[in-house]
C-alpha cells in the first residue's frame, strides 16, 4: 500500500462524508473520485512489488541461486 494511496483514500472519505452531510453533490462525487484514485495507487504499487519480485526470481534462477 502506498502512502499517496492511502492519503487519497482517507482525504476523499472526508469530502464524501462532508459532501453527504451538507447535501453538496458535487463534493461527495469528488470525494469518491479521490477514494478511486487512491485505490488504484494502492493497486499500481502491489502490482509494482509483484513485478519486483519475480523479476528478482527470474535473476535468481538464471544466477544459479537456489533460494
Amino acid at each position: 500500500m502506498s502512502d499517496d494511496g492511502f492519503v487519497d483514500r482517507v482525504k476523499g472519505t472526508a469530502k464524501e462524508a462532508a459532501g453527504k452531510v451538507t447535501g453538496d453533490k458535487d463534493l461527495e462525487a469528488e470525494g469518491k473520485v479521490d477514494k478511486t484514485e487512491g485505490a488504484i495507487k494502492d493497486k499500481v504499487e502491489d502490482a509494482k512489488a509483484s513485478i519486483k519480485a519475480v523479476g528478482d526470481k527470474i535473476k535468481d534462477v538464471f544466477s544459479g541461486d537456489k533460494d
